[in-house]
């Protein structure tokens, strides 16, 4: 293969950084900026956001109409003539077939290279939360659901698939994962997440990086950092949390991606933390990010974050000022549109911008394109991407299938699950036969095609009735709709009530649809003013109690709702959150026994409707231990961490490998578990930290290792945590991140309400102060136990 001589940065034999520092030292000042931008050249979704607006809302700077047009007012190849950092959605704007989906990323390279002095190709990013959100692709459970699993491995066996289905058809950046930490069930983006503890998010997260990248696809964490932790669960809303929670609870899940599985982009958060946006502080995303933690990779600014500094946040005159806040602060590329970054070359030749700084932004830019292929000779549009490619294949769905089998958390069997020996059944409620709601608001269906109600689904997908129909061979299966899932339409009660009447068991679903901006019960934009079910759901369960006959409740939703009214009259409780486009046949096959339930909780199930915050990360001022002082109760229905199940397991035996270690050693904690039921299943063991005494309030109880153990009917096996004092290390009064001498309990069990083992460690030694370098993660061993005769064994 011949190099150009002139364009020596297309040689891959010489290493990618010195490929990037080429190409950058050949553009003019404007190509560098131009590497900055991008370009959404299919949305159809501006108008839309539009017409939302209340037609009296008074922006005096920078207002949405500025915001959805600037960028969007410049054609592809007029946003392109110096080249372009980025192509925006492609796949996912409007639903297209594959061939023509491969089509229009050739057609929108082309017009970037044949414009363009250099002929750099731009990324393709497409958003990935509930897999390739794109026409006819197959959606897998929400995030929400993934915590459910506890299962680190099958995430990031789901995003491998999801990766090479991106990769296959030319996508080079997934706009996943969301590492926010659940803070208030009432906002919108509970489902986005994968719960409300930041280990089991981070561990979680890093395995999806993982899965993503290994397919060639750039991982995005999203959104740094604080969204999630908004005033009353409002989205965009303001955020008043101190520095310490931040560098505790909601930081920790992004470190670890990046320190564990080398995630490659960073997503900005709409938020404000204490009145100063994300998007404007460079303590973020130059100090911690950068610094701190040595992040290499890009960060992109979430949608129309930087025209948002003018038009939303008021730090900024107008988009120009906004786009010189958010580069000096660290954003490499805005995203959607280039709207705050189309004026940063009049910027730097009047002096308000170092062009040092776009040097910075377009190095890291180029870097990637460099690592990606797209610098190399004989990279072309058409080889970039392949035609026929399945999107939602077997292997896919089988993926999807497990993901939702081991998502569904039995709450409560109570006197009739599993369903046996019953021959009339009823399916009630606003879920029961919308196969909608089984799926997130990034989900293709629920996200694009409302806008294309003629089109369906656009994948084969099955509502829980049709499920349970089909699971429940020879019974006899009813349904009645009942309500919608919002509105205060009471007209399908009676026949709901009559249905449940005239049958056994009446299983009532019940919960979310979601939708984006208020057009659903959850997701983007769709908050909560309390944690009761939507719409008249609760009534329509209480008439349904009201029959006297046995109903089991199926909550299939993206947050967690207030169930107290209900739990000690229904005759079985499940969770289902979000379970994905195979979630209808997981439910059922619970439901009927077929599957051993195995999910837990990865947020709290609140008694009371305004019961916040209902997270257990709390203090001993926020927690039962506090009751009392307050006539609001803080213990929730059902506990992070809970699942039942058709067998039965203990948890035993809890062994320390020493009694005292120093703050730079480790211990290991060792337990007993054993199936003691009749059935093979999984049980999630989960080990805890407890800071007796500590400089600052800390949790009562902290989740620092667990492992999903399978076992068959009277196995016994042992597991083994191994613990470095690091894992101890929390923010001491002065923000330095410490591990300080003394007691440490160590719990072990199987939720953070249910922890029969045990023991007290001791730190010694003098206050260590840690940095990124501390060890960030909990491994785990599972070995065969050794069982003494008296458990039954030979020694």
């Amino acid at each position: 293969m011949s190099i150009s001589t002139d364009r020596p940065w297309r040689d891959p034999a010489l290493p990618a950084a010195e490929r990037a520092g080429l190409l950058l030292a050949a553009m003019t000042l404007e190509e560098k900026i131009a590497q900055l931008g991008s370009r959404w050249a299919g949305n159809d979704m501006a108008d839309h956001e539009l017409a939302e607006r209340s037609p009296d809302e008074t922006i005096n700077v920078a207002p949405m109409e500025d915001v959805f047009s600037v960028g969007g007012s410049l054609s592809l190849e007029e946003s392109s003539r110096d080249g372009l950092g980025h192509l925006t959605r492609v796949w996912g704007s409007y639903p297209q077939t594959v061939e023509e989906g491969v089509a229009e990323v050739v057609r929108q390279h082309e017009v970037v290279l044949n414009e363009s002095r250099l002929g750099v190709p731009a990324l393709v990013h497409e958003e990935c939360l509930t897999g390739f959100t794109t026409y006819g692709a197959t959606v897998y459970p929400a995030s929400i659901a993934w915590g459910a699993t506890f299962d680190p491995s099958l995430v990031e066996r789901m995003a491998a698939a999801i990766g090479r289905d991106m990769a296959a058809v030319g996508v080079h950046q997934g706009l996943s994962p969301v590492l926010d930490v659940v803070r208030d069930y009432r906002w919108g983006r509970v489902e986005e997440t994968m719960g409300e503890d930041p280990y089991l998010v981070g561990i979680l997260g890093s395995a999806y990086v993982r899965g993503l990248q290994s397919a060639g696809v750039i991982a995005t964490l999203k959104h740094f950092a604080g969204y999630s932790a908004s005033r009353a669960g409002r989205n965009h809303g303001p955020v008043s949390m101190g520095r310490r929670e931040l560098l505790d609870i909601i930081l920790p899940t992004f470190e670890t991606a990046i320190a564990t599985a080398g995630a490659g982009s960073v997503m900005s958060s709409y938020a404000d933390l204490d009145g100063l946006p994300a998007s404007a502080d460079p303590w973020l995303f130059t100090d911690v990010l950068r610094e701190d933690w040595g992040f290499e990779g890009t960060v992109v600014s979430d949608y129309w974050a930087v025209p948002f500094l003018a038009s939303m946040h008021r730090v900024a005159a107008d988009n120009a000022d906004a786009g010189v806040l958010a580069l000096t602060a660290g954003t490499d590329v805005e995203l959607p549109d280039t709207i705050g970054y189309l004026s940063l070359l009049d910027k730097v030749k009047a002096g308000e911008v170092s062009e040092d700084l776009i040097d910075r932004a377009a190095r890291r830019v180029l870097l990637q394109k460099a690592e990606l292929g797209l610098l190399d000779e004989d990279w072309t549009p058409q080889r970039s991407v392949q035609s026929g490619v399945d999107l939602d294949s077997a292997e896919n769905r089988a993926i999807a299938s497990e993901l939702a089998e081991k998502s569904v958390v039995l709450l409560d069997a109570g006197s009739v699950l599993p369903l046996s020996g019953v021959a009339k059944v009823a399916v009630v409620g606003p879920c029961a036969d919308d196969p909608r709601t089984l799926m997130g608001c990034y989900a293709f269906p629920n996200h694009v095609l409302p806008r294309y109600p003629e089109l369906g689904p656009g994948i084969s997908i099955v509502a829980p009735f049709e499920a349970l129909r089909n699971e429940l061979a020879g019974v006899d299966v009813s349904y009645a709709k009942g309500c919608e899932v919002t509105g205060d339409d009471r007209s399908g009660f009676a026949a709901a009530v009559a249905a449940a009447e005239d049958s056994e068991v009446c299983v009532a679903f019940v919960g979310d649809l979601s939708g984006l901006f208020g057009h659903g019960t959850s997701g983007e934009g769709c908050d909560a003013e309390d944690l009761r079910l939507p719409g008249v759901q609760g009534e329509l369960l209480e008439a349904l109690l009201d029959t006297g006959k046995p109903v089991v409740v199926v909550v299939v939703s993206g947050r967690p709702y207030a169930l107290g009214l209900f739990a000690d009259r229904v005759a079985g409780l499940v969770q289902a959150f979000i379970p994905g486009q195979e979630g209808a046949a997981a439910i059922a096959g619970v439901l009927s026994g077929r599957i051993v339930p195995s999910g837990k909780l990865p947020v709290q199930i609140p008694r009371h409707v305004g019961g916040q915050p209902g997270t257990y990360l709390q203090p001993a001022l926020g927690s039962v231990e506090s009751e009392g002082i307050s006539g609001l109760e803080t213990r929730p229905l059902y506990p992070f961490g809970y699942g039942a199940s058709y067998t039965d397991f203990t948890i035993a035996d809890l062994r320390l490998s020493v009694p005292e270690i120093g703050t730079d050693g480790e211990f290991t904690a060792t337990v007993r578990v054993a199936n003691t039921g009749d059935r093979g299943g999984d049980e999630v063991v989960q080990l805890y930290l407890r800071d007796v005494v500590a400089r600052v309030a800390r949790p009562l109880k902290l989740l620092t290792g667990f492992a999903r153990v399978s076992l068959e009917p009277g196995q016994t096996v042992d597991v083994t945590f191994r613990v470095h004092a690091d894992r101890t290390a929390y923010t001491g009064p002065d923000l330095r991140r410490i591990v300080e001498p003394g007691d440490v309990e160590v719990m072990v069990g199987t939720s953070s309400l249910d922890l029969p083992c045990r023991a007290m460690l001791r730190v010694t030694g003098d206050v260590r102060v840690v940095g990124h370098d501390r060890v960030l993660t909990t491994p785990v061993t599972i070995s065969k136990a050794v069982l003494t005769s008296e458990e039954g064994g030979g020694g």
